[in-house]
């Protein structure tokens, strides 16, 4: 068996050892780390990670949203839905949820499991051609399980930019990643950033960042 297949099911089984509530939920887990290796294995530039994210790590993510703010989450690159499971079990609607996710194969798969979210397939790396002409309101937390590293500085920010017209005052955009430093560069003009502690139960480890428009602090 492949080293990443091994690190795939040590990561879960790991997870579930933690976490585990019952044996559907372990089934559930693998079959979403084959989907999505095999995903990888198609597109590794798309897809950007060979595995969904660990339950640790998801529920973390999901911590850093207020679920008593009445604005959208909005969650860029879902993929099989790891971080959604979580924003729903920590306790936001799901009529709050809007999912971006460029891949059709995940789109259908979010779809069928969460038929009460809204799933718009497109690019968030063009979030004016996913939301404009939707009439939504504005969201009070943009999660983002993207993998900015395979993007150039300039376009990282771009998203970030974009993606805060489309937020309430303060309100954050949640971003995870394996890297060590911030994608968004700490000294970018405009944007407050915060770190997390790493999040060792993850594999690999993972950070959470939080930015947030410093012109438009409420």
């Amino acid at each position: 068996m492949p080293v990443a297949a091994n690190d795939v099911i040590k990561r879960i089984v790991d997870d579930r050892l933690l976490g585990s509530d019952n044996l559907m939920d372990f089934r559930a887990e693998i079959d979403d780390a084959a989907r999505f290796f095999r995903a990888w294995m198609d597109r590794p530039m798309e897809i950007g990670a060979i595995a969904p994210s660990g339950a640790a790590l998801a529920a973390a993510v999901a911590s850093e949203v207020d679920e008593t703010a009445d604005g959208l989450v909005i969650e860029l690159g879902p993929g099989t839905g790891a971080v959604t499971h979580a924003l729903l079990q920590h306790g936001i609607a799901p009529e709050r949820l809007v999912l971006i996710e460029f891949n059709d194969y995940f789109c259908d798969l979010l779809r069928q499991r969460y038929p009460g979210v809204q799933i718009v397939q497109g690019d968030a790396y063009h979030l004016a051609r996913c939301l404009d002409g939707l009439g939504l309101p504005l969201a009070s937390a943009v999660v983002s399980g993207l993998p900015l590293y395979s993007r150039p500085v300039r376009e990282r920010i771009s998203l970030l930019r974009d993606a805060f017209a489309y937020m309430e005052r303060g309100a954050p955009f949640i971003q995870f990643t394996y890297a060590v430093t911030s994608p968004i560069p700490r000294a970018t003009p405009g944007v407050i950033s915060n770190g997390s502690a790493p999040v060792w139960l993850n594999l690999p480890p993972a950070r959470i960042w939080t930015y947030r428009d410093a012109t438009r602090i409420a």
